[in-house]
């Protein structure tokens, strides 16, 4: 039989090692694409749980109608999930920041919620992956051809009030956009640029990076990328 002594001994040869797993790290906030899902990001999840981020300290919101893209825009109940997630991950986080990697329209709407919320100075680092920032010329150019939701008002077409009202802003400390020359989804009909710039890039940002993958593929494989940018 143990003594108390013995117990006491064996409780402190414990508390290193449940020290090592108390790291404190930035909560991070996953914001998936139109008609995605949170496991979109399994990738990236499964990579920074397996580098020390507690499962509390990763926030993946599902927003959207998963079935209708055409419906999904950037107002009103999309909005919620998201803006729900930024502001709980923020109450939680043990640094008192979070880090936002976003994919493909989850990158505008991402961007839209920290800009109504006022809390760009508390995200460390926002990653956008193959965000349309700049519009789609899917979408058409505002207010003509606009025929549904997520090309509409608070839509992705070029030139709409929604991409208008991000001019100047920020969205983080750090802010990084992932794109591709080769994106179906964004560069529609082989032209990925509007004004010049690529429709992922950030305005501000501190670097972008290019790939040679699709729409999907820019957001799973590059997992590694996002960790180091995040730690």
């Amino acid at each position: 039989m143990m003594s108390i002594k013995h117990v006491l001994l064996a409780l402190l040869l414990l508390i290193p090692a449940t020290a090592a797993h108390a790291v404190c790290h930035d909560t991070v906030v996953m914001v998936h694409g139109n008609t995605g899902s949170p496991s979109d990001f399994v990738n990236t999840y499964n990579l920074l749980r397996q580098n020390g981020w507690s499962d509390a300290q990763i926030v993946r919101p599902s927003w959207g109608d998963p079935y209708c893209a055409a419906c999904n825009d950037h107002n009103g109940s999309e909005e919620t999930p998201v803006k729900n997630a930024i502001s709980s991950a923020i109450a939680g986080s043990c640094s008192g920041r979070i880090d936002v990697i976003a994919h493909s329209m989850g990158v505008t709407l991402a961007m839209r919620e920290i800009d109504k919320l006022g809390v760009a100075s508390k995200v460390d680092t926002f990653i956008g992956i193959a965000g349309a920032v700049h519009g789609l010329w899917s979408c058409g150019v505002y207010p003509y051809n606009v025929l549904t939701s997520t090309c509409g008002t608070y839509g992705l077409s070029i030139g709409s009030p929604l991409l208008e009202s991000f001019a100047g802003h920020r969205y983080g400390t750090h802010m990084y956009s992932f794109k591709s020359w080769i994106d179906e989804i964004n560069c529609y009909g082989g032209v990925c640029t509007v004004d010049g710039v690529h429709t992922s890039s950030i305005p501000g940002e501190d670097a972008s990076f290019d790939y040679p993958y699709g729409h999907y593929q820019l957001l799973w494989y590059t997992a590694a990328d996002q960790m180091a940018l995040i730690r």
